[in-house]
């Protein structure tokens, strides 16, 4: 419910920005645009020196949470796009900011792709994911849901370190 609740409220706030909400594709394609520029300017702000940083030993660093959603974003992108996964493991083999920034702005351009192929008339056609066939605006909606559940991450570690995330900057006048 709560990310029912979430995803209300990121439609309400962008809606303005966003000229296809008449269609069923748009309203994931939407998110998508606006969780992945949050993560985007999150990666930026976050010190290189904090890219290690853990709020417990048991936890993914801010690091190898941005490689997991670039990892994430090739991963169920690819399978609606019908591909072979391009992702080289970007978790487990990059850690510095410039690369992880970089893995992260070629995940979401491939993931683009993804959304923006996805019409109404496609949105039931089934891929296989995890298994099970599953509908593409189902999959890709589960994309835009994952890097909000990450996003989150994100904001809390930002919160640790003394830092305002992006999706709570003041707006420029």
């Amino acid at each position: 419910m709560k990310l029912l609740g979430t995803l209300l409220l990121l439609t309400c706030g962008v809606q303005a920005q966003t000229p296809d909400l008449k269609s069923a594709s748009g309203y994931p394609r939407m998110v998508q645009k606006q969780v992945t520029a949050w993560i985007d300017a999150a990666a930026d702000k976050m010190p290189e020196q904090q890219y290690a940083f853990k709020p417990d030993p048991g936890s993914r660093s801010f690091g190898q949470i941005l490689g997991h959603i670039a990892d994430a974003n090739y991963l169920f992108c690819s399978t609606v796009l019908g591909e072979t996964n391009p992702s080289p493991g970007i978790e487990k083999t990059k850690s510095a900011k410039s690369d992880l920034k970089t893995a992260l702005r070629d995940a979401f351009t491939y993931c683009n792709r993804a959304y923006d192929t996805l019409t109404d008339a496609a949105a039931g056609e089934t891929v296989k994911a995890f298994g099970q066939e599953r509908n593409k605006l189902g999959s890709l909606w589960f994309n835009a849901s994952h890097n909000l559940e990450h996003y989150g991450n994100l904001v809390v570690y930002m919160r640790i370190k003394g830092l305002v995330p992006p999706s709570t900057d003041p707006k420029p006048q």
